[in-house]
């Protein structure tokens, strides 16, 4: 049964549905951009701001079967839309919010984050030890969670006649690549790789080192066809491009539909990302929002969401439940000597503002 049916950093495309500002209440979400109507205290009602395709028709119908309470779960495209959104005051209807691990540590500062009640969460033990006290967010203070993955590359094996083992590959076949290769719309990201491929870390903050980055991707730049966090997938499905930087989960999704597409996570190491579940300041039904927490701390609930979407679950009772052919996939699963070599992305301080500076010069290019 083919999973993941939509990418996990993929945003619903200008369609129709978009254009005529219509609620796609029948998929269970809709929308970021159509705006709720302002929350009453209806404790029978849970907006959720998410990804999309974190949650699906059956996922939000069975939540509502078990707590009768009704879900309206809205999308973003980036960490940096749902923060803006909650700093603009256009999330007070939201009472769970889907923030990656470098956000969560963002909002708390900003005080954006309701402190967690463990004595109101059944199931914090069943995480996996590393998830049960995240550097993130140590002892899940303000967040729970919910998936986790790494960033690698996508490639046709048949096209490309070799596999990429590590981000070297890329530089050292650029010609080979020319236009045919793809990298993550995301500046921590994609800098960060070329950060990796010269030794220093993901969260580099010496001007230095971000200045030879950006210099290498510069030099990259020409076989790069665009830089697109989603829209490689059917290209990629259909053979027009050769490589794609992508996230895992992704990965699996593709893999299933096209035999000669594998995945490579870079033997030098890559980003470890972690996506959670918070409780906004402003959460209009933290009541609500606690059985939605306590839902997916469930482990037939947790498993079910990684067989259905391909997310690597952080819960350990779920992980077992899992068919083999999941729980043992290297791809959504990596050894513990890849892992060791990977990094979480974190907050660079001003260091922010180089970063940005660099993309902008590289994706204006």
């Amino acid at each position: 049964m083919p999973r993941n049916p939509y990418s996990r950093r993929l945003f619903l495309q200008q369609s129709v549905a978009a254009a005529s500002g219509l609620a796609l209440s029948g998929c269970g979400w809709r929308l970021a951009d159509v705006r709720p109507v302002a929350p009453s205290g209806d404790s029978n009602k849970l907006y959720l701001y998410t990804w999309a395709g974190y949650t699906d028709r059956a996922l939000l119908q069975r939540f509502t079967q078990e707590t009768g309470i009704e879900v309206v779960a809205d999308v973003f495209d980036s960490n940096e839309v749902m923060l803006a959104k909650l700093q603009s005051g256009g999330g007070g209807v939201y009472s769970i919010i889907y923030p990656s691990d470098y956000m969560v540590r963002r909002m708390r500062d900003l005080g954006l984050l309701v402190p967690l009640d463990h004595d109101r969460l059944d199931g914090l033990d069943r995480l996996f030890e590393p998830y049960q006290n995240p550097a993130y967010d140590p002892e899940n203070q303000y967040s729970i969670p919910i998936s986790w993955g790494t960033t690698g590359l996508v490639y046709n094996q048949a096209r490309l006649g070799s596999d990429p083992v590590d981000w070297d590959y890329l530089w050292d076949n650029r010609s080979r690549l020319a236009r045919r290769l793809t990298m993550l719309n995301d500046p921590r990201e994609t800098m960060g790789a070329a950060l990796r491929r010269l030794g220093y870390s993901y969260n580099a903050t010496d001007p230095e080192e971000i200045r030879r980055a950006y210099e290498a991707l510069r030099e990259l730049r020409p076989a790069i066809a665009s830089f697109t966090t989603d829209a490689w997938r059917d290209r990629m499905v259909a053979g027009d491009l050769f490589a794609a930087m992508s996230y895992s989960a992704d990965a699996v999704g593709v893999e299933e539909e096209n035999p000669d597409l594998r995945y490579a996570i870079p033997r030098s190491g890559t980003s470890l990302w972690t996506d959670t579940m918070a409780i906004p300041i402003t959460a209009p039904n933290p009541d609500g929002a606690y059985a939605w927490l306590n839902f997916l701390l469930k482990p037939d609930v947790a498993a079910s969401v990684t067989e259905t979407l391909a997310f690597a679950t952080p819960n350990r009772v779920a992980y077992e439940q899992l068919p083999p052919d999941l729980a043992e996939n290297p791809s959504l699963f990596p050894s513990e000597e890849i892992l060791a070599k990977c990094e979480s992305i974190s907050p660079v301080g001003e260091a922010t503002a180089f970063y940005n500076r660099y993309w902008t010069l590289l994706t204006s290019a």
